[in-house]
């Protein structure tokens, strides 16, 4: 945990899908302190007329490249949440060359007891993790 899920208009290459989850991960791992088998990610991919992704009202544009990152976490400090932002667009462009215009972060946060990893059990509430 956390739970990762990208949203990404189709035609990325297996390896590009690779290079995206494996750079989130890093970024992940860095800023929530999770350990590195802490690692739950799904990938959504769609056509280009399933993803309208305006900007708010920021001014900036978006290309086909744009990913969306929804993570689903227990509670995270502002600090931590900022610097996983940071570490994303950073780790996004410099691996992937995906430009920070086009990436957005969404957090939802739950508690413990919101977990099974397996088996029918809350692994948190139980204190096998």
């Amino acid at each position: 945990m956390p739970l990762l899920r990208f949203d990404v208009i189709e035609g990325r290459s297996p390896e590009e899908l690779k290079k995206l989850l494996d750079a989130a991960h890093i970024a992940m791992v860095e800023a929530f302190d999770v350990p590195v088998r802490d690692r739950y990610q799904i990938v959504h991919q769609h056509a280009p007329h399933e993803m309208i992704i305006e900007d708010t009202g920021l001014g900036f544009e978006r290309t086909p490249e744009v990913v969306i990152i929804s993570v689903v976490s227990k509670e995270r400090t502002p600090e931590q949440k900022k610097l996983l932002y940071k570490l994303l667009v950073e780790r996004l462009e410099r691996e992937c060359g995906i430009a920070p215009s086009d990436v957005m972060i969404s957090i939802v946060e739950n508690g413990t007891d919101d977990w099974s990893f397996g088996y029918g059990r809350a692994q948190f509430l139980t204190g096998e993790l």
